[in-house]
């Protein structure tokens, strides 16, 4: 007897940019590509907002797209066994108490790293190179040479190591940085000259001459970069977030560049987004912010993402573990 067809449903959500939402022409190039794996599936599904969502909840095997209404997934949705987010950060959706047991809750890690690596070239880069001060006197129609050193032997601090972690650390290494990395656990990286623990964070911040946050945003996480902590730094630092604001203190770090107790920031997420036109940030000097930009693919974003999706259901019929499965207890 034939294995009976799974169920998909796509929720696509308006207001984020459309290199996120999942259209037909994507999922039928991705079919393309996985046949085997496609002839698997049977009805899919295609939700804005939840338009179509209660009509096909009630007999969906998979759900790609985490819904904005959530409660009572295990009554609405009681064959639902997988459910993946189509980002990599789900802090937006904590605490879990609303996943139905048993269901499995993937992320879309993966789908950034070699976005991230690029981004982090540039941003190592404008902060050695002084940039952001360089556009300013640009901007005043004002002619300084400001020189900077070699990039070559400066050290990264990298907090966090998953996917974009990773990425910022092959973009130091190929620069001639030492990476140190900074995670839950010691153990060793393949792109990093060291890893330790979030409980030596102290004793490696005074050694950075770049410091990365990376980190998805959890409990643990919030206000990691504190003002103590950026007192740790040497005056000739730089900041670069590309992972939640809430993971620095952005009053304490806006302070030390007004100061001058630092030589610069390169800031890709804020809280709240978008920036609030009359934000003090906006004005904040050698600081460089782009608009949650860093690690999307703007070209190939759902293609990749529906390859690692794919990937991740080879292993679904195989009754394989799933990969960058989220754990409920770390949140991420």
């Amino acid at each position: 007897m034939a294995a009976k067809k799974l169920r998909v449903h796509i929720e696509n959500t308006r207001n984020k940019a459309g290199i996120f939402h999942t259209l037909p022409a994507h999922w039928a190039a991705a079919c393309a590509r996985h046949r085997a794996l496609a002839r698997r599936i049977g009805e899919v599904s295609f939700g804005w907002d939840g338009d179509v969502l209660e009509s096909t909840l009630g007999d969906a095997d998979l759900v790609i797209g985490v819904p904005a209404r959530r409660d009572d997934l295990a009554v609405r949705a009681p064959r639902l066994r997988w459910l993946h987010a189509t980002s990599a950060g789900v802090d937006g959706v904590l605490p879990l108490d609303w996943l139905p047991r048993g269901v499995i809750f993937t992320n879309n890690s993966g789908a950034h790293g070699r976005k991230a690596e690029q981004y982090m070239t540039m941003a190592y880069n404008l902060l050695n190179s002084r940039m952001a001060a360089i556009m300013a006197n640009q901007h005043r129609h004002h002619w300084e040479a400001l020189f900077s050193p070699s990039l070559t032997g400066k050290t990264a601090v990298i907090v966090g190591l998953g996917d974009l972690g990773e990425g910022a650390a092959r973009a130091a290494k190929k620069l001639g940085l030492k990476v140190i990395g900074v995670r839950r656990s010691a153990q060793k990286n393949r792109y990093a000259d060291r890893v330790v623990t979030y409980r030596q964070l102290d004793r490696v911040l005074p050694q950075a001459d770049f410091v990365v946050l990376a980190v998805p945003l959890t409990a643990e996480t919030r206000g990691l970069l504190s003002a103590a902590r950026l007192d740790l730094l040497k005056p000739s630092a730089g900041v670069v977030n590309i992972a939640r604001g809430p993971v620095a203190d952005y009053g304490a770090l806006e302070d030390r560049l007004r100061r001058g107790r630092l030589a610069g920031a390169v800031l890709d997420v804020v809280d709240p987004e978008p920036l609030p036109p009359d934000a003090s940030l906006w004005t904040t000097p050698n600081l460089i912010i782009t608009p949650h930009i860093s690690c999307d693919d703007g070209e190939h974003y759902i293609d990749i993402s529906l390859d690692l999706w794919f990937e991740n259901l080879a292993r679904f019929l195989a009754g394989k573990p799933l990969r960058r499965r989220i754990d409920p207890q770390l949140g991420y």
